[in-house]
């Protein structure tokens, strides 16, 4: 039984010529794709910033759909070639959850970044009171939120809780009320009192007339009557 070479080298110049082909193919494919991905963030980029989205959040989301874009792309390209992809997938999905369980908290925080930038309850200089601190902000990043104490502390808040949390925004409104408690003796005369805290008010041009100012007895206290006055 001879040794057909012949054979063998047709053989080997059709999986080169078969191989080649599906080579070039995938070539083809990456460099378009690239191409593509590479329009495709630009655009989105540009859209995002004529919308007014966040300065922190752009680069962000641009990168997230450029590696997720890239990734079918490589999907794309090892079918072409001939690769069988099911296990490969199922090797990138059980990764993908393993890393996911490791960097659950950051994770968490990065989503509470995306939703703060996305529908903003507070925004850069605003002065808000959350998770047991008050200050200004300083900057709000991807993963944390940066706070300015009034005792010029630096205060780093993880997104993750403060997007899920009860915070109160003392920036969101031009005007805030303010309450003033005046303690009076037992003995004092509540009218007389009440009148002269009525003309502090009705003298100072600085006070709004709307909300209009209230006057009230608030509480008893063991050795004072407590007037509240609400300006």
């Amino acid at each position: 039984m001879g040794f057909d070479i012949e054979k063998y080298l047709g053989e080997l110049q059709g999986l080169v010529i078969n191989h080649g082909i599906k080579i070039l193919i995938a070539l083809l494919v990456l460099f378009v794709g690239l191409r593509i991905i590479k329009v495709v963030s630009n655009t989105l980029n540009k859209t995002m910033e004529k919308r007014g989205v966040d300065g922190s959040l752009r680069p962000f989301l641009t990168s997230l759909i450029n590696v997720l874009l890239k990734v079918m792309l490589f999907i794309s390209i090892t079918q072409k070639i001939g690769v069988e992809t099911t296990s490969f997938i199922a090797v990138l999905a059980s990764a993908g959850l393993a890393l996911g369980l490791a960097l659950f908290g950051t994770l968490k925080n990065c989503a509470g970044g995306v939703i703060i930038l996305l529908f903003k309850p507070f925004k850069k200089d605003d002065f808000i009171e959350a998770q047991g601190y008050t200050g200004t902000v300083h900057a709000i990043q991807i993963f944390s939120t940066i706070l300015k104490t009034p005792d010029n502390k630096t205060v780093f808040l993880p997104n993750g809780s403060l997007s899920s949390g009860s915070l109160v925004n003392y920036s969101a409104e031009t005007t805030r009320r303010v309450d003033m408690v005046f303690g009076v003796s037992y003995m004092a005369n509540i009218d007389k009192v009440k009148s002269t805290l009525q003309s502090l008010v009705d003298s100072d041009k600085r006070l709004l007339k709307d909300p209009a100012p209230m006057i009230m007895v608030s509480s008893l206290g063991t050795d004072s009557v407590n007037f509240t006055m609400r300006l």
